[in-house]
């Protein structure tokens, strides 16, 4: 329906080993706080990769994406993890949340999802797939998450 939020989150089987990605639209033309949200979004999407590196702890780097929202009044919107290890399983060890003690490590390929939900609003989410290096990471998605013009 005109002005409904949707969420695509999708993957895929290769040789045993799984993929996940998702980006987030409006049908129709957004409205200011649809915009508004999504880019509170996008900033603690990026704020978690840019933090993503190893030695990192998965505690940590779910405190770096809540931040962004806390610091916009909007942690109360925060209902999803942030991310979690992918590879022969869709969803395995590290996952990012503030109660895990998991630190993570060069070669883990994980998820940055951080996204806002409510009530009568919808939501938004973007998620990455990455690969852990030994100096930060490298994105193994490569669809810009942008759904529409600034």
């Amino acid at each position: 329906m005109e002005g409904d939020t949707v969420i695509i989150d999708v993957g895929a089987l290769v040789d045993g080993y799984h993929s996940d990605m998702t980006r987030s639209y409006v049908i129709g033309e957004p409205t200011i706080e649809q915009r508004e949200i999504y880019a509170l979004v996008e900033a603690s999407h990026g704020a978690g990769v840019a933090a993503l590196r190893p030695g990192i702890s998965a505690r940590e780097l779910d405190t770096v994406c809540r931040d962004v929202f806390d610091g916009a009044g909007h942690l109360d919107w925060y209902l999803h993890g942030t991310g979690h290890g992918v590879g022969l399983e869709i969803h395995e060890s590290p996952f990012h949340s503030q109660a895990s003690d998991e630190v993570i490590i060069a070669g883990n390929v994980v998820t940055v999802e951080p996204g806002l939900y409510r009530v009568g609003f919808g939501g938004f989410r973007i998620e990455d797939l990455l690969v852990v290096t030994e100096t930060g990471s490298q994105p193994l998605t490569h669809t810009a998450p942008l759904p529409f013009p600034g």
